[in-house]
């Protein structure tokens, strides 16, 4: 017999005999076990049921892999990035088809998101270069101060105004999906044919708008709680944050920078590293930190190990770092993830998809605008259309957007929806915007490698 329904027939039969069992016996008792027993049942049904046979999943997994695989190499030749379609397949084989079915992968996905968030943020350090970063710091942080606020502006304003939703709800909302995706811009701009500056000031913008969406939302989940924004806490909470994931990171960043030499080329030397790193994630988040600015400092500092063991003066061994072991789990990493994301997609309301498709529109709009202001002539045309495309949203927005749900916030299901749609139109508006970039020739090389050689006309003038 199928356990769930045994599991049913002995729980009816159990409040059954309870009823019997009782001297003050009365009608009212029974209503109030069938509302228990019907509770009990929803809940069996979520957890007991199979997501698929072993074999199927299996096939699936091969699948995802494969495309993961083919969309990258398609992705080299042709610029589109292979996001949008491991997002679909996740669509197809979960609501669509009923292979995985959304509540098994809700229970999943925050254990899986933790997971990804880590290894992506120090992939992301590991391959940002300090002296590429201080060069362009003062662009990466304007560029990521300006364009989440404004996102944030705009998405609140429209949902507040479009939706009818409470102005807390409506700044949640925009928190989530405020800002760039670390994991497909840093995937985006290795294979991009930018200058070193741009690639490091786009990737250190997705960073820092990944860790500012990450620490306002969960300062914002508990306001929408208990119905109360307090500035005092969200600036306590922020720069406790900040000052967490900073010192975890060089705390024990550079002291492993250089223990780590010390192992040379040790069999299992990666995952030491490894380890540590989920270690540190436990770390952040007890003290307060989601871990996110804790693993990007940490991938910082071992990735510039040569350029800082000048600095601290330590000798430093030719070492062969294991980077297909890394490079193979960064894959797979980022690669399911984005399958979980369209796993996770529903299609209840027709509203909620047009309202993410045409917010999305109006944020590349001032993503445009702020582009303008804070780039500088000195960028070549190239740089700046790819700046301006390079809105994706992804991972910390699919993992924020399960957790109203898990904390019965309002308007929970919308979250999920929305977020969902405004993920896939922001990838395809960027794919869209990377293709046509392709078109704009390369500026000369210069010293600084971002800045275009000026024509003679501009010199005459």
């Amino acid at each position: 017999m199928n356990p769930i329904i045994l599991s049913v027939l002995n729980l009816i039969r159990g409040q059954v005999d309870e009823i019997f069992s009782l001297s003050d016996f009365n009608p009212s008792l029974i209503l109030d076990k069938i509302a228990e027993i019907q509770n009990s049942i929803a809940t069996l049904s979520i957890q007991d049921a199979p997501i698929a046979s072993a074999h199927v999943i299996l096939l699936a997994a091969g699948v995802v892999i494969f495309l993961g695989v083919a969309g990258e190499a398609f992705f080299k030749k042709t610029g589109i990035p292979d996001v949008a379609f491991l997002m679909i397949f996740g669509v197809i084989i979960g609501p669509v088809l009923g292979i995985i079915q959304p509540e098994a992968v809700i229970e999943v996905v925050p254990y899986f998101a933790a997971l990804a968030l880590i290894i992506i943020m120090f992939d992301g350090g590991l391959h940002l270069d300090i002296k590429h970063i201080v060069k362009t710091a003062h662009f990466s942080v304007t560029l990521a101060v300006l364009g989440f606020i404004l996102s944030v502006v705009i998405i609140t304003l429209a949902t507040h105004y479009a939706l009818g939703w409470l102005w807390l709800e409506s700044i949640l909302l925009a928190t989530i999906v405020g800002g760039s995706s670390s994991a497909i811009v840093f995937g985006l701009v290795r294979n991009i044919k930018i200058s070193e500056e741009i690639k490091s000031m786009l990737s250190f913008e997705s960073a820092l708008t990944d860790i500012l969406a990450m620490i306002v939302a969960f300062i914002l989940f508990e306001a929408v709680l208990v119905g109360h924004f307090d500035i005092q806490t969200l600036q306590e909470t922020f720069g406790r944050a900040v000052v967490v994931g900073l010192v975890l990171g060089f705390g024990v960043g550079i002291p492993w920078m250089y223990f780590s030499t010390k192992f040379g080329n040790a069999q299992h030397a990666y995952m030491l590293t490894l380890g540590i790193l989920f270690v540190l994630f436990f770390l952040a988040n007890s003290f307060g930190e989601s871990g996110a600015l804790t693993a990007l400092v940490f991938g910082l500092m071992l990735g510039n190990k040569r350029h800082l063991s000048r600095i601290l003066r330590f000798k430093l061994p030719k070492i062969e770092m294991d980077d297909p072991t890394h490079n193979q789990l960064t894959f797979l990493v980022r690669t399911f993830f984005f399958v979980f994301v369209g796993l996770m997609a529903s299609f209840g309301q027709i509203e909620y998809v047009v309202f993410g498709i045409l917010v999305t529109i109006v944020v590349f709009g001032g993503r445009i605008f702020v582009g303008k202001i804070t780039l500088t002539k000195r960028f070549s045309r190239l740089d700046r259309a790819v700046t301006n495309s390079m809105i994706p949203r992804g991972l910390a927005a699919a993992v924020l957007a399960t957790y109203p749900v898990t904390m019965g916030l309002p308007n929970a299901e919308a979250y999920s929806q929305i977020i969902f749609f405004i993920i896939l139109s922001s990838v395809i508006i960027t794919t869209i915007g990377l293709g046509k970039s392709k078109s704009i020739p390369p500026p000369e090389p210069v010293e600084g490698g971002f800045v275009e050689k000026p024509s003679e006309d501009s010199q005459r003038e």
